[in-house]
């Protein structure tokens, strides 16, 4: 891959703060920045552990970019985002760029205009990098779509990163743009952040405008922004909010928006702070209880910053929250009222997607679900907002009772799932189901080096104190770990990025014959790549050459075959999770020889001092 010998500024893990600083002293400019996200969207979303998140770039980008340099030398800043690079969610309209909603049926869609949101961004002097992939039609939560395949997450390229926003999450996750907005209707901004280790923020029903997005559910659907700061997230927000006169919904947001979420964050607003913890929200099955610990251990350490935690129960809340989702009565009627804006289009409704096949097999099963609802105003639908109104008061009545300020649990009672499992999202409906704000900011580490987000739902409108809650947490008690998967640029033609080497494990010492082990390990994609072969005397003896987490002494679980009875040579590659790239860096792996005289000889596989350079957690 060739870098663009333009760039000089590394803009991996920069915060909007620090690129405005950087161009304000001309050591960077804002197409500089434009091109700088790029080379990294070439080099790791396209190239290197492929993570698929970029559906298309604006091949505007770069002349935009460089006619805000010289707005800026002659007038001064835009506004909050002069020169900042953004994604936007490819369900959102962006002038010039087709809104595909992640499907085939509507790649060649092109919205005549942007989405008004997009607008205001625009007006605050952000440019729009390109449109991010998402779950198809936004219609589920692992992100796979007819248009793009799978997008991976980057801190394990072998999970998903949530959805439907993903895409958007794993671009900033990946420092493929500064920040990122994204759409949020049952947990597709919450569960995303939850699985990247990013902060976001669903609004009060009504403070973003929802024009110019394709629809999921009208009742439930809200834009928002995906950030690796608070900072981040607050300017962002600034920028997005406020009254669209083609969304009736936003009519009197005015009143609720104050001059600058930015400004108004508080230190030390934890202190004090009254936290419902909601016990129903914390999974006990067995691979809910890690995720559980690692939220109760995030509010113990809140407690320890001056929170006072309330343990809580509201009778009935689970089947009211399944009983508040509108999404399937909506959809098929939402969907077509936005297509009717398109009458050059083939496609024009829900059925026509399906008929034409133009759909991922993975959403089969629900899009046919929601083409069956033929009622727009059915008796059912009515009572799934009934059951919003009741489930809202419910939730607000608790609060009250227990002199509560917030309700904390699990984004995601469950670490985030490999690739073309389901990841269920028993938690993501709270927020929609009640209309009420919440903000999700990571919470912990898995024993596997996987995110985990906490969830903190507040009062209507009290946006302002989530943020500021969300920000003593990231001063007092969070440090943000980047993805291993996406380092600076120079790491890409750094000699540390591949590892070779060669094992050979013998039956007992001074043999000269066993197994000999050749691998090439790649630190970037997280690939083993190996041939093991046996000797032909050892090869009836021969049960097992096994992969350990830990040196020989510590005596470490296995977590590969490398080769097994009956085999006398084998290659392959295999993949590695985040812990065990890590440990193989850090030479804490050991190959194991088991033949039918026992285990013979465990020998570590050392790569010298390096500790690991792409931000993991371990050396």
């Amino acid at each position: 891959m060739n870098i663009s010998q333009e760039t000089r500024y590394d803009v991996t893990e920069k915060s909007v703060q620090q690129l405005h600083a950087a161009m304000a002293c001309g050591e960077v400019t804002a197409r500089q920045l434009v091109q700088g996200y790029i080379d990294r969207i070439e080099a790791f979303d396209r190239n290197g552990p492929r993570l698929n998140s970029v559906v298309m770039l604006n091949p505007s980008a770069l002349d935009e970019a460089a006619a805000l340099d010289v707005e800026r030398c002659e007038k001064g800043m835009r506004g909050p985002l002069h020169g900042i690079p953004i994604l936007i969610k490819d369900n959102i309209d962006v002038a010039g760029l087709p809104t595909s909603g992640g499907s085939l049926a509507f790649a060649n869609l092109y919205p005549r205009s942007d989405a008004f949101l997009v607008e205001k961004l625009r007006s605050a002097g952000a440019i729009v990098l390109g449109k991010t992939t998402l779950h198809e039609l936004a219609a589920g939560v692992t992100n796979v779509s007819s248009l793009t395949g799978f997008t991976r997450n980057p801190y394990d390229p072998r999970r998903v990163p949530g959805g439907s926003s993903g895409g958007t999450a794993v671009a900033v996750a990946a420092s493929f743009a500064a920040v990122g907005i994204g759409s949020d209707t049952c947990g597709s901004l919450r569960l995303p952040a939850s699985c990247e280790s990013l902060f976001t923020l669903r609004l009060s029903r009504g403070l973003a405008s929802r024009s110019g997005m394709m629809p999921l559910s009208p009742t439930q659907d809200i834009a928002g922004p995906l950030a690796r700061t608070v900072a981040d997230l607050a300017v962002t927000l600034d920028a997005m909010v406020g009254e669209d006169p083609a969304d009736a919904s936003t009519i009197g947001a005015r009143a609720h928006i104050p001059r600058s979420y930015l400004a108004g964050i508080r230190a030390d607003a934890l202190a004090g702070l009254r936290i419902g913890v909601l016990r129903q929200l914390f999974g006990g099955a067995a691979d809910e209880v890690e995720v559980s610990d690692l939220i109760r251990q995030a509010l113990q350490t809140m407690q320890g910053l001056g929170a006072q935690l309330v343990e809580i129960d509201i009778p009935e809340l689970e089947p009211l929250m399944r009983a508040s989702n509108v999404i399937a009565h909506e959809f098929r009627f939402a969907l077509a009222g936005y297509l009717r804006g398109y009458p050059a289009s083939a496609i024009r409704s829900l059925g026509d997607v399906i008929a034409a096949g133009l759909h991922h097999e993975q959403l089969d099963t629900v899009l046919k679900a929601r083409n069956a609802i033929y009622e727009p105003d059915s008796d059912a639908y009515r009572e799934a907002i009934a059951q919003q109104a009741k489930l809202r008061g419910v939730v607000q009545a608790c609060m009250a009772r227990h002199q509560v300020d917030v309700l904390a649990y699990p984004a995601l009672r469950r670490k985030p799932t490999l690739i073309g499992e389901i990841l269920p999202a028993d938690n993501s409906q709270l927020g929609p189901g009640t209309g009420l704000p919440s903000i999700v900011m990571p919470a912990g580490w898995t024993r596997d080096d996987l995110p985990v987000g906490i969830e903190l739902l507040g009062r209507r409108y009290a946006e302002q104190d989530l943020l500021s809650y969300a920000s003593h947490w990231e001063a007092q008690a969070w440090t943000r770990v980047p993805p291993y998967s996406t380092p600076s640029l120079s790491y890409l033609s750094s000699s540390n990025r591949t590892v070779r080497g060669s094992i050979n494990l013998r039956e007992r010492s001074g043999d000269e014959e066993g197994v000999r082990v050749d691998y090439t390990l790649d630190t970037l994609t997280a690939e083993l790549r190996y041939e093991a072969c046996a000797s032909a005397v050892l090869a009836d003896r021969l049960i097992a050459v096994t992969a350990h987490v830990g040196q020989e002494q510590l005596a470490g679980p296995m977590f590969a075959h490398l080769l097994l009875r009956g085999e006398r040579r084998r290659s392959g590659t295999l993949p590695l999770a985040p812990h065990q790239l890590a440990r193989w860096v850090g030479g804490e792996v050991a190959l194991r020889l088991t033949t039918t005289n026992g285990t013979q000889e465990a020998v570590p596989v050392c790569l010298g001092t390096e500790t690991n350079p792409r931000g993991s957690r371990h050396p």
